[in-house]
């Protein structure tokens, strides 16, 4: 083991291992399948329709998302991040967040959202107990940007939803750009210059084949290495440690000390060997990748109470062999559908 890894934080207590020797220490849990927009690379316009995901018949109650995320934790989570869909439209959110973020021996709560409804929230979910939050930014050209939310967004919006989670004592946030070939790149340098000196950490993301319905083509795929050679030869970076075991992006510290910048780079650099999350959509479906074919209900487990929940948890963690990344990579026989992004929240 080097150095570098000699130095990472420790993972929390035992739990159950999946048959890869990987504990289950991150949920990522979905609160509802709706989207205010329509981004092409997870939630097409032309494939999924406007009211898609509005009914909340089929949704987890805030009583039985608590009982989930309490199981959770019994089998080795520490850290919860809320996702969808867009999770502030969510009605009732701040009341969730309180409730959860009461929950013994979970460490971190945090949310991901496309920022466009954060200005008026951002207040509300820091006084309910969210402790960090990360912004979705695929670009700063005003019309590009609406272009890429499937005509639905206002860049202006979430620059102000941004100002509000600061000014609201969020603090750093993470901004998360998905580049892709021929869309967006040019927007990398933009982006960098923006959030430069600025506290908070832009990530960048290489497209990755999530879902079916994206249409996703390797060739739209800018690598790590391209786009951190980008902004090195303008502002020179440094390689920084990992925070901890199995964390996503590698990290860069700018050398003239104006902050940081990561990248995510499941396509060029597959990282599945210490991935230690799981994923929870609205309905309830453990989802133990996030390239997976299909999910294993809840529901039933859940209806049985928290030891039920448990135990349905950890037996279906136990038997996780999931490692996709790793055999796209060396071209191996994998699934060829995969769950939607927006059912996972990525």
């Amino acid at each position: 083991m080097n150095a570098a890894a000699d130095r990472l934080i420790p993972l929390a207590a035992p739990g159950p291992l999946d048959r890869r020797g990987r504990p289950l220490r991150d949920l990522r849990l979905s609160l509802i399948e709706a989207c205010n927009f329509r981004c092409p690379y997870c939630m097409p316009a032309e494939r999924v329709a406007d009211d898609y995901g509005l009914d909340a018949a089929s949704r987890l109650s805030f009583d039985e998302i608590e009982t989930l995320v309490r199981g959770f934790v019994r089998v080795g989570v520490r850290k919860l991040r809320l996702t969808g869909g867009e999770p502030l439209l969510r009605k009732g959110l701040p009341e969730l967040i309180a409730r959860l973020s009461r929950i013994d021996g979970l460490d971190d709560l945090a949310l991901t959202t496309n920022g466009s409804l954060l200005a008026r929230q951002a207040r509300a979910l820091r006084e309910a107990g969210l402790r960090r939050l990360t912004v979705s930014l695929d670009a700063l050209d005003p019309d590009l940007f609406r272009r890429l939310s499937g005509g639905r967004g206002e860049v202006a919006q979430v620059l102000a939803g941004i100002e509000a989670a600061r000014a609201a004592g969020f603090g750093p946030l993470k901004i998360n750009c998905v580049v892709q070939r021929g869309v967006n790149e040019d927007q990398v340098l933009p982006l960098a210059e923006r959030f430069r000196g600025s506290g908070d950490v832009l990530r960048f993301i290489e497209y990755m084949d999530v879902g079916n319905c994206n249409g996703w083509d390797p060739r739209g795929v800018v690598s790590s290495q391209e786009l951190r050679d980008a902004i090195d030869a303008r502002w020179p970076l440094r390689a920084l440690d990992a925070q901890y075991r199995g964390e996503v992006a590698s990290r860069y510290a700018y050398r003239d000390g104006a902050g940081e910048v990561g990248f995510v780079s499941s396509i060029s650099a597959p990282f599945c060997g210490d991935c230690h999350r799981a994923r929870v959509s609205a309905d309830g479906q453990l989802y133990t990748c996030l390239f997976a074919a299909a999910g294993s209900d809840l529901r039933g487990a859940l209806a049985q109470g928290e030891d039920a929940l448990t135990e349905r948890v950890a037996a279906l963690w136990s038997g996780r062999n999931d490692r996709y990344s790793e055999l796209r990579a060396a071209d191996a026989p994998r699934p060829k559908r995969h769950v939607e992004m927006f059912l996972i929240g990525g």
